[in-house]
């Protein structure tokens, strides 16, 4: 059975919106603020090699289409070269290879087929989903030591998820944390 692995950097009070800068927002590219040290660059680095697909919103697919097929080096090429799923009702025929666009229902069959984890990344809007569904498996935060105010927030208001703590651990000036869903 495959996973569905959320995995976000996020700031301490919630904010996930423009980690890197892309999206020109004012309080844009807060993650490269601080060193996530070699232990976080190895993290990101497992992470997407112990993935076999992405599953991604519109928006999400969007920029990553236009900025991954350009890179070089073995995480771009395992980025560009894995299965991709889009969750949109407006996305055409996607460019990226290895892409097909699906409902959010269809994340239910995708878990149930064998194989690695499905790994998403950003796409708030299709986690808040993904959560409220219970199709999440895996939720891995990279908390940066920064509070921004304003941004979109991984839960939004009415999300109710009750998870345990899988794991913890520092690294560099961020932490890891690393839930899944707690059960009974």
């Amino acid at each position: 059975m495959a996973k569905v692995v959320v995995s976000q950097f996020i700031t301490v009070d919630g904010v996930v919106e423009d980690p890197g800068g892309s999206e020109g927002k004012d309080f844009g590219g807060w993650a490269f603020k601080y060193d996530r040290g070699p232990e976080g660059d190895k993290f990101k680095l497992d992470e997407v090699m112990g993935s076999e697909s992405l599953l991604l919103g519109r928006t999400t697919y969007e920029g990553f289409a236009e900025a991954w097929p350009s890179r070089e080096g073995e995480f771009a090429d395992k980025f560009n070269g894995m299965r991709k799923y889009v969750v949109s009702s407006t996305l055409g025929e996607p460019e990226w290879n290895n892409t097909e666009v699906i409902e959010v229902d269809d994340v239910r069959r995708l878990r149930e087929e064998d194989g690695g984890d499905i790994l998403v990344n950003g796409s708030v809007r299709l986690v808040a989903e993904l959560i409220e569904k219970g199709l999440v498996d895996e939720l891995r935060l990279m908390v940066f030591p920064t509070v921004l105010g304003a941004g979109k927030r991984l839960f939004r208001d009415g999300t109710s998820a009750s998870l345990k703590l899988a794991e913890s651990r520092a690294a560099g000036e961020t932490l890891i944390l690393i839930y899944e869903p707690r059960t009974g």
